[in-house]
């Protein structure tokens, strides 16, 4: 999985956002278990990039609410 950009991020609607968030977090909890039983994962990186993309989601969640608040 690659890097999510903050402006394809940004183009999703927040219901999108949402079940990209819940698809991602579905693969790194199945990336964690494999590495919880002991197993090499096929890609170390992944669980790096699989944090990042939703720490990213997030992020632009965040900005859409707080700017919805200051309005």
């Amino acid at each position: 999985m690659t890097l999510l950009r903050m402006k394809d991020l940004r183009a999703l609607s927040d219901e999108d956002l949402q079940k990209k968030i819940s698809d991602i977090e579905n693969d790194l909890l199945r990336e964690r278990g494999t590495a919880a039983m002991g197993g090499a994962p096929p890609s170390p990186g992944r669980l790096r990039a699989l944090r990042t993309n939703v720490a990213r989601a997030l992020t632009v969640l965040s900005e859409r609410a707080n700017a919805a608040r200051s309005r």
